[in-house]
């Protein structure tokens, strides 16, 4: 995964002083950046019994959409408030440099099923946790939480509990 990882770009300073950010619109622009990304995650999903991906807002759903589409399922955007025009649950969390709040549709999982939810970032973990813990909320099994990007000095897989962790690229 080398050649993806010279594809992102370290932007400091944002979005807030001291924060490194690992910019992947370089990777989605390059001919086979996105591409080979999906390919990656779809290799390890298929034959995994995966029902739907979920994706988390924003950048999560260039991933997860054609993750989606690779492995022949439903995509299921998990949304930031007022983002969801039905009925809906919500999950609160931290971020390493704020809070936020996650949404999705209460009737977007099915009991039972089993979902991939995706990402492009993995830092202090919160964003993927509230995910998780609304796949759980309706009943669903997360398979894995998949990342493009994981910052390990942050120790985001630490705070995921017993949820099963996969990161293309590791800084």
């Amino acid at each position: 995964m080398e050649h993806l990882k010279a594809l992102i770009r370290d932007v400091p300073d944002f979005p807030l002083p001291g924060i490194l950010f690992r910019d992947v619109t370089p990777l989605l622009r390059h001919p086979r950046g996105l591409a080979d990304v999906v390919d990656a995650f779809a290799a390890r999903y298929r034959g995994r019994n995966v029902d739907a991906v979920v994706g988390i807002e924003s950048r999560g759903f260039l991933f997860g959409a054609p993750l989606a589409v690779a492995l022949g399922v439903g995509f299921v955007p998990v949304r930031k408030p007022g983002k969801l025009p039905v009925d809906r649950i919500s999950q609160s969390y931290e971020l390493e440099y704020g809070t936020n709040t996650l949404e999705i549709h209460r009737d977007a999982l099915l009991s039972g099923e089993s979902v991939v939810v995706v990402d492009d970032l993995l830092a202090t973990g919160g964003t993927a946790n509230a995910a998780a813990s609304l796949v759980r909320a309706l009943g669903a099994h997360v398979v894995e939480l998949a990342f493009v990007v994981e910052l390990a000095f942050l120790h985001g897989r630490e705070r995921l509990g017993d949820d099963a962790v996969h990161s293309l690229i590791t800084y």
